[in-house]
This record gives structure tokens, sequence and C-alpha cells, in this order.
């Protein structure tokens, strides 16, 4: 399965990001009002410069207290950002999640932002898949079955 079969499962695709000048409060609104736990930092939502999530948020807390919520975005955003491409394979991106502890990653395309992609969207996936896998092998043993004496 591709990260494209994922993004045309998906009933929305997310492209949300925040400018790099945005103040850590409205970072802050952004995630809580889109319900993510990560956001693009991008200017024009096209390139991606970096990548802020929750886990920047409280770590930047924990050394700069409520001072944080008037810094800049690209102050704390994640600027090597793992990014995957819409050809890749849903189970590599995975892999590299986990490895590396990483809960979002964008997905580019021709180098613009397309979407975002969660360990959740991964492992929802892959639920669905090992579900539908383990009903199929109850219908068939359910089925040999019946038909013996």
């Amino acid at each position: 399965m591709t990260v494209q079969h994922l993004l045309d499962s998906q009933k929305t695709v997310e492209r949300t990001y925040v400018s790099p000048d945005a103040s850590i409060r409205d970072v802050l609104r952004a995630l809580a009002s889109r319900n993510v736990g990560a956001l693009v930092v991008s200017t024009d939502g096209e390139k991606v410069e970096g990548i802020i999530s929750e886990r920047d948020i409280v770590r930047g807390l924990d050394k700069s207290g409520d001072a944080l919520l008037d810094k800049q975005a690209r102050e704390l955003m994640t600027e090597k950002v793992v990014t995957c491409v819409p050809g890749d394979k849903a189970s590599g991106i995975m892999a590299v999640m986990i490895a590396r502890h990483l809960r979002h990653v964008p997905v580019v395309n021709d180098g613009k932002f397309v979407s975002m992609l969660s360990i959740r969207d991964l492992l929802q996936s892959r639920l669905t898949k090992v579900q539908t896998e383990a009903e199929a092998m109850r219908s068939y043993i359910e089925g040999d079955m019946a038909g013996l004496p």
C-alpha cells in the first residue's frame, strides 16, 4: 500500500500549516482548532520550511516558561523535516516513523506540501488490513467446515 492510497482513503486531506512568523500562541490556537498534533511551517503553504508539534512547544515551555507564547514558530520548529512522497510504501514510512520517534510526516509532491501523514493514519490502515485478513480467514475456515460431514 502506498502513501497515495492512504491519502485517497481519507475523507479529507489535511494541508494545515502556519507561517514562520506566527506566534506560539497562534500555533497553539491552530493546533487546538484543527485538532492536530503538528503543523507544517511554511511561508507560502507549498514549501515545507519546518514542522512544529505539541512536543516542541512543551519542551519550549519547560525552558522558557510562558514567555514562549510570544516567540515565533521559526524559533521552535524542527528545520530538518523528514518527508515522504505519494509513491512511498506506507510500511516503509511507518518503519521510519517508529525508528525516529516521529508522529507526523509531511507528504510532498514535486517539492510541494500535499498533506500531513500521522502515525495514527498508518496504524489505522494496518489495523483495518489485519482485521480484513482475519475475517477472510474466518470465512474461509467456516466455509470449509460447513461442507464437512
